[in-house]
């Protein structure tokens, strides 16, 4: 169940990367699916899990990244 709910996510967030991202951008997509509610705390711990879905997908070759305008995108490959 928990592999299933993982890869959901992993799933969503490559979805979203169909067109340039960054992360805060994500990060917003996903509290506006799941119905979370920012705060500190949820910004923290959720920001630095979805930061780890982010650099697994990369490792995966499924997602890359580069700056523009000093801001770093992600998109699908």
């Amino acid at each position: 169940m928990n592999r299933n709910k993982v890869n959901e996510i992993a799933e969503t967030i490559y979805s979203f990367c169909k067109e340039e991202k960054t992360f805060e951008e994500i990060l917003k997509c996903i509290f506006d699916k799941y119905s979370l509610t920012m705060n500190m705390n949820q910004y923290v711990l959720v920001g630095s899990t979805i930061k780890s879905y982010l650099s697994y997908l990369h490792d995966e070759n499924k997602i890359g990244y580069e700056f523009k305008d000093n801001k770093m995108v992600w998109r699908q490959v």
